[in-house]
């Protein structure tokens, strides 16, 4: 049995969900409103304030949608209620991150800067302090979304591990290499 895909979902204060006949999940909260469309296969059950998700069989396929949907759904209730926040680091001389609405001015020591583009539903600040490391924060409802902007900006320039420089995310360790040494 699927333990993550049996666990009911909690409403919390404030937060409704629809579900359409063609399992099309709406959720709407104080901060936003999310959709996801469902496999057919599964059937959702909403009663008083929580959500319970069950599947037909116990096939290897309805086990892993069962936890897969059950766990997006629950991510867009957590969403709508309190934003998602991700922040990244860029560690490296001279590398700086400016944010100009909703376009992101990235120089990472190569020869061009890069401006990237974000979604409307993204809302991104980068702060620069005296002898600290840039830190660019991104912040929405959508996790999925959040976290597939967050690895492309962090692909730009991934941490390296002999000098440790890069674009990481606050608070993610990077296994140290040691370097050549010379031979006496």
């Amino acid at each position: 049995m699927s333990r993550i895909g049996n666990l009911p979902i909690e409403l919390p204060e404030g937060v409704s969900v629809e579900v359409s006949d063609a399992n099309l999940v709406k959720v709407k909260g104080p901060k936003g409103e999310l959709e996801q469309q469902v496999s057919p296969e599964l059937t959702i059950k909403l009663e008083a304030d929580e959500l319970k998700i069950e599947r037909p069989s116990d096939e290897k396929e309805h086990k892993a949608m069962h936890g897969l949907y059950r766990s997006l759904i629950n991510n867009m209730v957590t969403g709508v209620s309190k934003e998602y926040e991700i922040k990244l680091e860029l560690v490296g001389v001279g590398y700086r991150a400016e944010a100009k609405g909703q376009i992101l001015e990235l120089s990472l020591g190569y020869s061009h800067d890069f401006m990237i583009e974000l979604p409307v539903e993204i809302k991104l600040r980068a702060e620069t302090q005296k002898r600290s490391n840039p830190i660019i924060t991104l912040s929405s409802i959508d996790k999925q979304l959040l976290g597939h902007i967050a690895s492309k900006i962090r692909a730009l320039r991934k941490p390296e591990p002999y000098k440790g420089k890069g674009v990481k995310y606050v608070g993610e360790h990077i296994r140290r290499k040691a370097g050549k040494t010379a031979s006496v």
